[in-house]
């Protein structure tokens, strides 16, 4: 009887690094190099665009929004099948 019911107690119990974890696995998007990078890009190509008479600013801002939705893209793979396990929405703290 004492197996059967100790056999029964393993198999409910959640292992502790699913149930424990407190944060998210990434991070939030300041925190990050590719935004730091994306934001670099953006400037040297809106810089380069003012500079060069071979950039035209039709091109430039195309670029650019190329860059943003390559960001985009990244952050979207980066956070997909990750779920939010987080207590407290750092953006949202004074809407209580």
């Amino acid at each position: 009887m004492a197996t059967v019911e100790t056999t029964e107690r393993a198999r409910t119990r959640t292992p502790l690094n699913v149930s424990g974890r407190a944060s998210d696995e990434t991070k939030l998007s300041l925190k990050t190099t590719e935004f730091w990078a994306m934001a670099g890009i953006i400037v040297a190509i809106l810089i380069a665009s003012a500079v060069s008479d071979s950039l035209g600013d039709v091109r430039a801002w195309t670029l650019v929004a190329a860059v943003g939705i390559g960001y985009m893209i990244s952050r979207g793979l980066a956070k997909s099948g990750t779920k939010y396990a987080g207590g407290q929405d750092p953006l949202n703290q004074g809407d209580r």
